[in-house]
C-alpha cells in the first residue's frame, strides 16, 4: 500500500485552516506552519463580520466574486457539518436601509444590484419593502424606516466560532500544527525525498516577500453587546462614504463595520471611524445607545492590485492562494474547492466558472 500524500500548509488563518482540514479529510498527511499562536490574532479572519452576501457585495466588486460567493452559500453548511464544534450559521437574507437624504445613493445602489442580477440570474431577486413589509420582516425597525431592500438567501456565520472549530477539527484529524513557527515556500522542495508532495502558501500579507503585488487594506470593526436590540439578519445602511453593516451574532452581540483605508497601519481604531460607526448604528436602532463596546479591532486584509483573489504556481507542486481582500468568508469555499480539484486531478473546471486563472511566478 502506498503511503499517503504529504502536504504542507503555510499559514493558519481562514484559508489555511480550511485547506488543511480538507486535505486531511482527503487522506493527506498534513503539516501546518503558523507564524503566530493558535488564537489567530494575526489573521484578518478574526476581525470580520463573516457575512455571506454575494449580491450586496456586487455593488463594490466584480462578477467572479459574486459567483464564488454564490457557490460558498451552498458549501458553507456542508463544511460546517464536518466540524466537531457547532458554528453559528444563518441564511435569513440581507436588509438594506437608508435615510431620506441618502435616497439618491440608495437608488444607485439598487441599480448596481439589478445589473448583477441580469448577469447572474440564479441569485434570488431583490425585493422592495414598504413600511408594512419591513414591519413583517424586521419589526424592531418599522418605526424608523418606511422603505428598504431585502436580499433573500444571503447569510452569515460566526467567524471566531469557525476558526476555533477548525482548530479542533485539525487536532482530531491528526494534523501536525506548528504554532509560532514561521516558514516560507523556499524552505521546502516538494517531490524530493523526505520532502512534502505539495506546499500551499496561505499566509496572506505574510507572503509579500514572494508576492510583491500584495498590499494591506485596513478594516475597523466594533463588537457590541446590545440586549435592547433585536435584528434577525445582517443590515446595511447606505452611508455617504461607505455602506455600513450591522451583523447580529448570537446572544445580542453585534459586529459593526465597513471602513476601508489604504494603509497597513494596525494601530487602534480612530475616533472618526468609531463615531461614524456608532452614530450609524444608533440611527438604525436607538437601543444601541445602551450597548456595551466589547472590542474595537483593526486588521489589514491581504489585497492584490485588482482587489480580486488569485492562485499562483511557484512550481509544479507549490501553490499560493491569496488576495481574498474583504471577501474571505464569502469566497474561501470556492477557492478551497478549486485547489482541491487541482490537487486531485491536476485540472480544474471550477476555476473557469469563477474566471479564476492560475498565475505563474
Amino acid at each position: 500500500m502506498s503511503s499517503p500524500l504529504f502536504s504542507v500548509v503555510l499559514g493558519a488563518g481562514l484559508m489555511g485552516r480550511l485547506l488543511a482540514h480538507s486535505l486531511a479529510q482527503a487522506g493527506h498527511r498534513v503539516q501546518v506552519y503558523e507564524a503566530l499562536g493558535a488564537e489567530g490574532l494575526g489573521s484578518a479572519a478574526r476581525v470580520a463580520a463573516a457575512m455571506l452576501a454575494p449580491l450586496a457585495e456586487s455593488a463594490i466588486t466584480e462578477m467572479p466574486v459574486v459567483r464564488m460567493g454564490r457557490h460558498g452559500l451552498t458549501r458553507w453548511p456542508e463544511l460546517i457539518a464536518a466540524l466537531p464544534e457547532p458554528v453559528f450559521f444563518q441564511q435569513n437574507g440581507t436588509l438594506v436601509l437608508w435615510h431620506r437624504q441618502d435616497a439618491a445613493e440608495a437608488k444607485r445602489f439598487e441599480g448596481l444590484l439589478l445589473r448583477t442580477q441580469d448577469q447572474c440570474p440564479e441569485l434570488p431577486p431583490t425585493q422592495r419593502l414598504d413600511a408594512q413589509g419591513l414591519q413583517a420582516l424586521e419589526p424592531g425597525l418599522a418605526q424608523r424606516f418606511n422603505q428598504a431592500l431585502y436580499l433573500p438567501g444571503e447569510g452569515q456565520l460566526d467567524n471566531r466560532e469557525l476558526l476555533a472549530s477548525l482548530r479542533q477539527g485539525l487536532a482530531q484529524q491528526g494534523v501536525d500544527v506548528r504554532w509560532n513557527s514561521p516558514a516560507k515556500p523556499d524552505d521546502f522542495q516538494p517531490g524530493q525525498p523526505g520532502q512534502p508532495d505539495w506546499v500551499f502558501d496561505c499566509r496572506g500579507l505574510g507572503a509579500r516577500e514572494q508576492w510583491t503585488q500584495l498590499r494591506g487594506v485596513r478594516g475597523e470593526v466594533l463588537r457590541l453587546y446590545a440586549p435592547e436590540v433585536t435584528l434577525q439578519r445582517p443590515t446595511r445602511l447606505i452611508h455617504p462614504r461607505y455602506p455600513i453593516y450591522i451583523a447580529p451574532k448570537e446572544n445580542h452581540v453585534f459586529v459593526i463595520g465597513a471602513t476601508e483605508i489604504e494603509t497597513e497601519d494596525l494601530s487602534a481604531v480612530s475616533v472618526r471611524s468609531t463615531l461614524e460607526l456608532l452614530s450609524a448604528a444608533y440611527t438604525v436602532h436607538t437601543g444601541f445607545a445602551e450597548a456595551r463596546i466589547l472590542e474595537a479591532c483593526t486588521q489589514a486584509r491581504p489585497t492584490l492590485v485588482d482587489n480580486l483573489p488569485a492562485i499562483r504556481c511557484l512550481g509544479e507542486r507549490t501553490l499560493q492562494i491569496n488576495g481574498l481582500y474583504r471577501h474571505g468568508f464569502l469566497i474561501s469555499p470556492a477557492l478551497l474547492d478549486v485547489v482541491m480539484e487541482w490537487v486531485q486531478h491536476q485540472t480544474t473546471h471550477l476555476a473557469s466558472q469563477f474566471n479564476l486563472q492560475f498565475q505563474h511566478a
